[in-house]
Formats: C-alpha cells, structure tokens, sequence
C-alpha cells in the first residue's frame, strides 16, 4: 500500500483505474481539467493499457467512451457541466439505447461560477436524460463513486454520471493505494440493429426498458447505504433537520460538528437520482422541519414530497444561485434556528475574521491577459483596424479581451463565428454594411468552429475571423490541440493545421501573421476587410499565430526587449486602458507611466503602441 495526497480530479482517475476503466476521453474545462491527466500519469507508471485520449469536443469524447461501453469494456468520459450540454443528444441516447460493458459520466459542476458561463446543475441534467447520478462530498468518496458507478453501469447496462463539484475537484486528500492491474476484458460487438441502431419504434420500446432500469435501481438506492445515511435516534422526534449532498454536507456536517449539536440530524443524500424516496420520508417522518443545503439547484428540495415540512430555495431559506460557502451555510442554519425559536449557535461562524478581511478594503484586481500575451497585440490591432466593428467572441483567455475593447458577445464555444454570421445576415437584411470581426482560439476553433464556418461560408456570410493561435490549450492548463499532433500520453499523433481545417470549410481569404508585430497586423486587417466588402469576395479568415508566451516562454520571447517609459509620457493612458499590460502601471511619484520589471517579459510589443514614442528600450 502507498500513501499519496490527491487532487480531488486524481482521486476520480484512481477510482477509475483501480476499477479497471480501459477507455478514459475527455475534453479540458476547469473544473475537470486535472483528470485525464492524472490517469496518464497512473496508466504511465504502473504500465497499464489503458486508452486515454483528449477528443476534440465532449460530444467526441462521449461517443468514443460509449463505443468502448457497448463493445464490452469499461470505459468513462470526463468534461466540465457546460461541457455536458455539447455531449448531451448522445447522452439522452446512450441512456435509451444502454451499454453492455459499463460507461461513466463526469461532469464536474461549478458553483460560484469560478470559471464557466453558467451555474447550471448535472443532477438535473441526469434527471432529464433519465440515467443515475453520484454526488460526492469529498476526494475519497469521489474515488469510492468512481469505481462504484463503473460496478452499477455494468450491472445495469446504462450510463451513470458521477458529479463532482469544483471544491471536490480541487480539494487534496490523503489516499492508499495499491498497485494497479490491468482489466484485460476483450472488446467484442454483438450486432443487433434493432438496439444500436434503434428505429423511433424501438426507442419506444428502450424507454420502458430504461424506466425499469432506474426502478430496480432505486430500490437499490433507497435505505441506509454507503452513500445515503442518517443519524436519526430512533422513535426520537425533532424539532429540526437537514438534508444535505455533495459538498454542501462536509460543510453541514464540519459545522454541526464544531457545534456540537447532537440535537439536530443530518441526512445526507449521495444518490439523487433515482431518489431515495423511503430514505427520505423516514428522515422526513422523524423532523417537524427539515432545511436542504444543496447545489446549485432544487434537485433534492424538489423529490420531497411534504412541501409544508421543506426549507430551502422554494421557500427562500437559502440562496438561489452563488456558491454555498461555509459562511453562507452556517448564516442560513442560524437564520432558520432563529426563526423557530431553537437554541442558535454558540458562535459567529468566523464572521469576525471575515468582516476583518473585507475591513482591510484590499484593491480588487480584474482578470487579465498575461504579460506578453500575443491575444493582447491581436485585439489591439483590430481595434486599431476596425474601431466600429461588432466583436464576437468565445469561450478562452481571450474572453479578456473585454478589457480591451475587442470583445461585445460571448455566449458558448464556437458561438464567435455563428453569432458573427447572424449579425451579418440581421445587419444585411436592413441594407447595413455593418463590420464584424470575430475571434476564436486556435482549441476553440477545433472544439466546434467548423460547423458555424461551413455554415458561414455555405450561406455567404461576410466577416473577418480571426483565429487566435497560441499552439495550446492554455485557459484549462495547457493540454495540446489537434494542431500540434501531441496525444494525451505525450506520443505522437497526426497535426492538422487550421490551414486545411479552414480551406476545407471553403474559405479562400487566409493569411497568417505574427500578432506582436501590429503594423503589419492592421494592415492585413484592412486588406482582410476589402476582401469582406468586394462583391467577389467572403469571409476572410487571419490566422494570427504566436506561442502561448506561459507555455512556451522561450519560443515565444527568444530575445526579450528590456523596455522604460521616458519623461515624454504625456499620461494619455493608451497603453493603460487600450493595451492593458500588467507590468505597466501609473507611477504616482514619477507621475507618468512606469514599467514593473518584475512582470515585463520583454516582448517588446507595447514599443509599438505608444503615439508619443515614450516607450523605449532601455
């Protein structure tokens, strides 16, 4: 046995691999990053076979995982909540049609949001798709689940989703472990058309076997089980009770803890679908009022039957949207102790450590692009180019470029481009020659920006795409792109490069430029928008490439620049408010500009954007 501390996502890849998983794809999204990895970094050094792969999109990497699952093996795909709704229409599928080895689901969540478009909730997303789901509280139940739902998959022939939240994900806990053996099930398809390839009729038939499914195991959710339990003293009554899952019930249950109080039960529900219904009306049965602390929606408050009996978010006892931290927590247990008339809590739930926090009245730093970040020189240039252009935008680190100017919409991945042609089309229907320039990351673009573009081209569309190409994954932690022919394992795999990814989608406008030299920057953006307008023209896509300058520093800034702002700043703040580099700052003493050298880079770009040639080379 070996002791080792784990990330909450390596907790999630050792229950995989110590459960003989054969098949694990993901695509990153922080919160989920970190799993993929870490079973590279298990299969690599205890010499498994197993298959990892980073798929271009979740949709991808869901479909080969199911393969896998409906060939015999065990397999499991992994992607944030957003991620999800990519992969959704296999998923409602996958839960009809069913598996014959076993196949798991995680979907991390993020409640906050820390890092995602939404809040939304995986246990409602498994409720619609009608398919089991796990709520872990901590990194060694997440592991425990892991296996677990491989174990309940494959006894049921049906997808099961394990959902992790981020304080799950990115916690650290000590584990044991012991070495790790290959699962050697050998792929085998029993060809049965009328299943794998089920006609609307059949469905018909799948979904009243999927329903059955989920009752047999409901049964086997229902009671007290490793991951649904009470402390109920029997035949006691109270005056209060909690229902908790996930995260939600470490914090409930720590709190209880410091507190004390034997007085109140606590349920926890780590199956919220199928819900354990006689679980809960024992619970239900024992307490005059019950409060569910869960995240980030109504997903147990919803199963109770005895809505008179329920605080929660319905009622308005507990917040709807926003993370439930331990200080929310513990005010809204104190808030509902206090309108019952029950003893309260003997302390201030840290409160005074934390008013003294906000008392310091620290400066709030907005998120920003790195120093040296060739995204910074790209959407200089095209607002220089292109000031009253509509920009679309995606999902990346280039989403910063709000700060700058350059970013007016960004709904979900690949939506640059498809926004970019609807306004188009909204714009042209009025007789409005209206400029748009959208911008899309090289991964971004790979992930779903070539069915908008097909679309784009194939209805004449007219706008500028720029493809931001840093070579890297880089907001999720640096995972390769198809572009650069790197796999998950570090071997060798096939580069495509936009190039042909774009020509393919019938675009004959592309070009490629270096971002950090501007001028020719903007001039490419100018020429780029006679091809826009010229009746013979179309879309014109710029590939605007320059390594990620945190993930290839050396590539990136093979001779850095030292560079000063001399007595000439005339405090114009353009290269404060319109190029946003973090190492320059307003130096209050020299009153003018000034460079922090301990962040500059020395890429050199901001030489190029100063109107009064006040900065210089040192």
């Amino acid at each position: 046995m070996r002791d080792e501390i784990f990330l909450g996502n390596g907790a999630v890849a050792l229950g995989l691999v110590e459960a003989g998983c054969q098949v694990v794809t993901s695509y990153p999204g922080t919160p989920s990053s970190e799993i993929l990895p870490e079973v590279v970094r298990l299969v690599k050094s205890e010499g498994l076979n197993t298959y990892v792969e980073w798929s271009t999109n979740e949709k991808v990497a869901l479909d080969n995982a199911y393969a896998a699952a409906i060939s015999g093996k065990r397999a499991a795909c992994c992607m944030k909540q957003v991620g999800l709704n990519v992969a959704a229409d296999s998923l409602m599928s996958a839960a009809y049609i069913g598996t014959t080895g076993a196949l798991v689901i995680i979907s991390c969540d993020d409640p906050g949001p820390h890092s995602s478009q939404t809040e939304q909730d995986t246990r409602l997303m498994a409720r619609l798709a009608k398919v089991p789901v796990l709520d872990p509280s901590n990194p060694e139940e997440a592991r425990d689940m892991a296996k677990f739902a491989l174990d309940l998959s494959e006894e049921f022939k049906v997808p099961v989703i394990l959902r992790p939240a981020i304080r799950v994900c990115h916690a650290r806990q000590n584990l044991s472990w012991d070495t790790l053996k290959n699962n050697e099930q050998k792929a085998s398809f029993e060809k049965d058309p009328g299943r794998w390839a089920a006609t609307p009729r059949f469905r018909f038939i799948l979904h009243g076997q999927l329903n059955e499914k989920l009752r047999k195991i409901a049964k086997k959710f229902d009671g007290l089980t490793a991951y649904n339990f009470h402390d109920l003293t029997p035949g006691k009554k109270y005056p209060l009770g909690i229902i908790a899952g996930g995260v939600p019930y470490s914090v409930v249950r720590d709190i209880l803890d410091e507190e004390g109080r034997k007085d109140i039960p606590l349920l926890k529900i780590g199956t919220p679908y199928p819900f354990p219904d006689g679980l809960a009306l024992e619970f239900m049965g024992a307490c005059e009022k019950v409060i569910v602390i869960e995240e980030t929606d109504t997903v147990i408050e919803y199963f109770l039957r005895d809505r008179e009996k329920v605080l929660g978010r319905l009622s308005g006892h507990v917040p709807s949207e926003g993370e439930l931290v331990p200080q929310v927590i513990y005010g809204l247990i104190s808030n509902v102790l206090e309108n019952l008339n029950l003893k309260p809590f003997a302390g201030d739930g840290d409160r005074e450590a934390f008013e003294l926090v906000q008392g310091l009245d620290l400066p709030i730093r907005k998120p920003t692009l790195c120093p040296g970040c060739p995204h910074r020189a790209s959407f200089f240039a095209i607002r220089k180019a292109r000031p009253k252009a509509i920009f679309t935008s995606d999902i990346g680190c280039y989403t910063l470029g709000l700060n700058l100017g350059a970013v007016d919409t960004c709904l979900d991945m690949g939506a640059a481009i498809t926004l970019a042609s609807g306004f188009y089309h909204s714009f042209d229907q009025d007789q409005v020659e209206q400029p748009i320039v959208a911008t899309i990351g090289d991964s971004t673009f790979y992930h779903s920006g070539t069915s908008g573009l097909l679309n784009a081209v194939y209805n004449d569309a007219r706008f500028i795409l720029v493809i931001l190409d840093n070579a890297i994954t880089a907001m999720t932690g640096m995972q390769p792109t198809p572009g650069l022919g790197i796999r998950a394992d570090g071997s060798k795999g096939n580069a495509i490069p936009l190039e042909k990814v774009v020509a393919g989608c019938g675009v004959d406008f592309i070009e490629v430029i270096d971002p950090y030299d501007i001028k020719a920057t903007t001039k490419l953006i100018k020429k780029a928008n006679e091809y826009v307008n010229d009746p013979n023209g179309g879309i014109a896509v710029i590939i605007a490439r320059h390594p990620c300058v945190i993930a290839y520093r050396e590539e990136a800034i093979p001779k850095p620049i030292k560079v000063t702002v001399t007595e000439d700043c005339e405090e114009c703040n353009l290269c404060l408010d319109r190029f946003e580099c973090p190492a320059l700052y307003k130096d209050e003493e020299l009153e003018r500009v000034a460079v922090n050298q301990a962040l500059c880079t020395g890429c050199g770009v901001c030489l190029q954007i100063c109107p009064k040639g006040a900065i210089v080379e040192a």
